[in-house]
């Protein structure tokens, strides 16, 4: 189900996948089966999202992410794709950010550029993820560390 007043212009969402109102969705994401995109999520040309991902109000999916099966993005997190941005640079890289099978990333937390975020991970709220996080480890704070297994 793709909501009205949502603008949606990818082919690959499939009819099992929800996006919510005021969704903006570029021509070129991949959205997997059972997804719910919700209300107020931007998602570009370079995204792939697998099968049962939930991606919560006020986030920004940018060129270069990949969320792989399962994934629980929380609220107002913020991904990058350029580690030294600056506007009209001719020198820009994108810079690839994967979220592993099963990982979820709390509420406002943000995840730098070019970071890998292990299978079934867990990102405290408000974390600021500046390194890889491995399999099964929950990190927080800001910068991001370890604080146990799950």
């Amino acid at each position: 189900m793709i909501h009205p007043l949502s603008d949606c212009k990818s082919s690959n969402v499939p009819l099992s996948t929800n996006v919510w109102q005021f969704c903006v969705v570029f021509p070129g994401a991949k959205i997997g089966e059972h997804c719910n995109i919700c209300a107020n999520v931007l998602i570009e040309n370079e995204v792939t999202i697998g099968n049962n991902v939930t991606v919560k109000s006020g986030v920004q999916l940018w060129d270069g992410v990949t969320l792989e099966d399962n994934v629980c993005i929380g609220p107002n997190v913020t991904f990058t794709n350029d580690l030294f941005p600056r506007s009209k640079n001719p020198d820009w890289e994108l810079k690839r950010t994967v979220v592993r099978k099963g990982a979820s990333v709390g509420a406002n937390a943000t995840i730098l550029a070019g970071i890998t975020i292990g299978e079934d991970a867990m990102i405290g709220a408000g974390s600021v993820v500046t390194k890889d996080v491995p399999a099964d480890e929950v990190w927080v704070g800001n910068p991001a560390r370890f604080l146990r297994e799950v």
